[in-house]
């Protein structure tokens, strides 16, 4: 039996494009450069701030002191207008709700600064008791290492075995993979199905409520 969920945050639990978006846009309308749709930043997400600012950039000034001060200003701006747009996907909060009745513990894995991550569950998830909420933090490598994972199964005692990796990318399945832990797939994330089924996962699902089937 399935004794722990843990879940990617951006693009699995929360639709976070529109604010990801409008907060990058803005860093780069401030210094006179080029914006993305938010179609374009699905491609952009999924490796922490600092890649996303990074690919952001035009190639030429992809420097680290441009990077870093980038970096800077989105993490002010996002932080600020963090749940302007987002919003969690259909299905999601029935989900927690249901997997805390069976008694299964759930806990939340991302790459997203620590203080995003923390506080975007916060607002969204209030009634939701997770055992841990990671995000980046300053000397722990992102997915897909899978020490993050790996940290939440020593903190909750669980055995790999008994844990479910859910997230909507390819690093997240591999990240699965890397920690031991079997990995599901959502398609209603940023990247497309036949990312997720090239990594070969146990299961690609469509809607939150087919995980309570892979128990």
């Amino acid at each position: 039996m399935t004794k722990l969920v843990i879940f990617d945050l951006d693009g699995t639990l929360l639709d976070t494009i529109g604010d990801l978006a409008v907060s990058c846009n803005a860093v780069l309308a401030m210094r006179g450069l080029p914006q993305y749709s938010y179609e374009e930043y699905c491609g952009f997400v999924g490796n922490g701030i600092t890649r996303l600012v990074e690919r952001a950039l035009p190639e030429p000034l992809r420097t680290e002191y441009t990077i870093d001060a980038v970096r800077r200003d989105f993490v002010e701006y996002y932080t600020a207008h963090i749940d302007a747009y987002t919003k969690p996907y259909d299905g999601i909060a029935d989900l927690l709700a249901a997997l805390r009745g069976r008694g299964v513990a759930v806990a939340v894995a991302s790459n997203k600064f620590q203080a995003g991550t923390e506080k975007l569950v916060r607002r969204f998830f209030p009634e939701t008791e997770f055992v841990e909420v990671l995000g980046q933090r300053p000397g722990v490598p992102l997915k897909p290492d899978p020490t993050v994972v790996r940290e939440i199964l020593d903190a909750t005692g669980t055995a790999a075995c008994d844990a479910l990796y859910v997230g909507d990318s390819g690093i997240d399945m591999q990240t699965a993979r890397a920690a031991g832990v079997r990995a599901v797939g959502c398609s209603w994330g940023f990247r497309a199905r036949e990312e997720l089924e090239a990594e070969n996962p146990a299961a690609v699902i469509d809607a939150p409520s087919e995980i309570l089937g892979l128990l």
